[in-house]
């Protein structure tokens, strides 16, 4: 199948030293991008030395050990190329909301590079899958498209699957209505558009991966942890400078951390611009 494109897209897949994605570090990279002007894919696979340990339970996971990445060049390293190689892309992969995107985002902003996502759309494809037919990749990939995954949490090869498992998923829900937990029924949701599959696959109600900001019943973005729990973000930090330091030097993601700036300068613009238009009307 075609995919139908207005921008590039690129599906990537990370294995890492373990889960935790402001802490633990990449160890495995791969990336297939698709192009919107219909020429042929172009792949990146890539082992780094994430410069910590790999836990065990990583270890079990993946099977990358130390030794296999211990001569190989350091994120820092390989950065460039990966930002090059990814560009101005649309994102996807399986689970990459919660954890491949974040935790890129983490390993740029270590090395001063603000990754950012918010011109970008994401496709969760795990999303499509778990509110259509939950399970896991390997039971996806043979529920989809009849197929065993062999190479389990090797990073191409789960890239590879995802793909499939993608463009199964296009081809078995075209014309299908997804009834959610609420009983609302939404008509034909999955498409062989990207906006459309990003809409269905990001809750718009959280605006980042940790789920530490969320959208009000007005569209604004409040505190979804702590102290101000439910209060504006821009306008609350912005009044408490000192808690807004403490989230800037904190184990916050980066993507909070880009999210709070962002509002906080949004508010005082605003307050600018509402100075100066009291300054006008006196």
């Amino acid at each position: 199948m075609k995919l139908i494109l207005d921008r590039d897209l690129c599906f990537f897949d990370i294995e890492a030293t373990g889960l935790n994605v402001v802490r633990d570090r990449i160890v495995q990279i791969a990336i297939i991008k698709y192009f919107k002007d219909g020429r042929e894919p172009q792949e990146l696979s890539l082992m780094i030395n994430p410069g910590i340990p790999i836990s065990l339970e990583a270890i079990l996971v993946h099977g990358i050990q130390p030794k296999d990445v211990a001569n190989k060049p350091t994120f820092q390293q390989l950065a460039q190329k990966i930002w090059d190689f990814i560009g101005n892309a649309d994102l996807a992969g399986y689970n990459s909301n919660r954890f491949d995107i974040p935790m890129l985002m983490e390993e740029f902003a270590r090395v001063g590079m603000e990754f950012d996502v918010t011109k970008r759309r994401s496709i969760d494809v795990q999303r499509i899958f778990y509110k259509m037919e939950p399970r896991t990749l390997k039971a996806a990939l043979k529920f989809y498209c009849e197929k065993e995954h062999e190479d389990a949490h090797d990073a191409m090869a789960d890239v590879r699957a995802t793909i499939d498992v993608f463009k199964g998923q296009l081809d078995k829900y075209e014309g299908v209505d997804y009834l959610d937990e609420d009983g609302v029924r939404v008509e034909a949701p999955i498409k062989n558009d990207v906006q459309v599959l990003h809409e269905f696959t990001n809750d718009n109600r959280f605006v980042d991966a940790t789920q530490k900001l969320r959208a009000d019943v007005n569209g604004d973005i409040v505190f979804n942890f702590g102290k101000y729990v439910g209060k504006p973000v821009g306008e609350t930090l912005y009044e408490d400078r000192q808690y807004y330091n403490w989230i800037l030097n904190k184990e916050f993601t980066s993507q909070v951390k880009q999210m709070v700036k962002k509002l906080v300068r949004e508010y005082e613009k605003g307050l600018k611009a509402k100075e100066k238009e009291n300054g006008n009307n006196e």
